[in-house]
């Protein structure tokens, strides 16, 4: 089961505003139907009702009974509509957006260590050759290190490399001078005609290809790729975090067919 310590209960409490019963502004239907698409499982069942009928009690049953893996996806896709709808809770002045992610992350983070997972399962070698596994295994350092801003750059040309391949999979043209964020618009399109993605998913993926155009200017004007100005630490881990946040649904969703 899941090994969630006293002050990370408290942190995700706080930042999904579950007091009162609550889970942010989520209705007990889009709750059921957000955790439901991410493990399979029913939350409004007696199962879950062993704290209380509330949103917030079933979360934390939910928490009390599932393994560290599970409560880390439903903690993350959480936090993915916290920050699709824009919501902060009640009159509650928060501190910097980037400062608020991570503390919540370095929750979400600690179980997926306990399940035995990398924080970069995002990251895949998906094609031979050395070359594609030397970045990885850069990247991987720099971020396991916390040196979030020189690993932009690499992260960068993974993600190119990564959606050009998935593109070409996919029987789609992918040019060598095509930008990022046109191959992911391209992907986006692909996935919801044959999956037929949910509104809110194929909304998030779609707001992803405007962050994945605002990194092409981070890479090229933020990063070590050129004789720039970096990137603070706590904005460049926001970035690596929301881009491999993409990458991490890509992953998934390729793997599941």
């Amino acid at each position: 089961m899941a090994d969630l310590a006293r002050p990370d209960r408290l942190c995700v409490e706080e930042l999904l505003g579950m007091g009162d019963g609550y889970v942010m502004d989520l209705s007990n239907r889009a709750f059921a139907e957000l955790v439901r698409d991410e493990l399979g499982i029913d939350i409004d069942s007696a199962k879950y009702a062993s704290r209380g009928t509330s949103k917030a009690n079933r979360l934390r049953s939910l928490w009390d009974q599932a393994e560290p893996g599970a409560v880390a996806r439903v903690l993350r896709a959480l936090w993915d509509h916290r920050e699709q709808r824009g919501w902060t809770p009640g009159d509650l002045v928060e501190p910097r957006p980037s400062v608020v992610r991570a503390r919540y992350m370095a929750v979400v983070d600690r179980l997926e260590r306990q399940a035995g997972m990398s924080d970069l399962e995002a990251l895949s070698q998906f094609a031979e050759g050395a070359t594609l596994g030397e970045l990885i295994e850069a990247i991987n350092r720099d971020v396991a290190a916390g040196a979030h801003a020189a690993a932009l750059d690499r992260l960068h040309t993974y993600s190119c490399k990564r959606f050009a391949h998935l593109l070409q999979d996919a029987g789609l043209e992918c040019t060598r001078e095509e930008p990022l964020h046109s191959r992911v618009g391209k992907h986006v399109k692909h996935l919801n005609a044959t999956r037929q993605l949910r509104s809110m998913t194929l909304q998030i993926l779609k707001n992803s290809v405007g962050v994945l155009q605002a990194f092409n200017d981070v890479r090229n004007n933020a990063s070590f790729a050129h004789d720039n100005e970096i990137v603070d630490a706590d904005e460049a881990r926001l970035i690596v975090d929301s881009v491999l946040s993409v990458l991490r649904f890509v992953e998934r969703v390729s793997n599941t067919g």
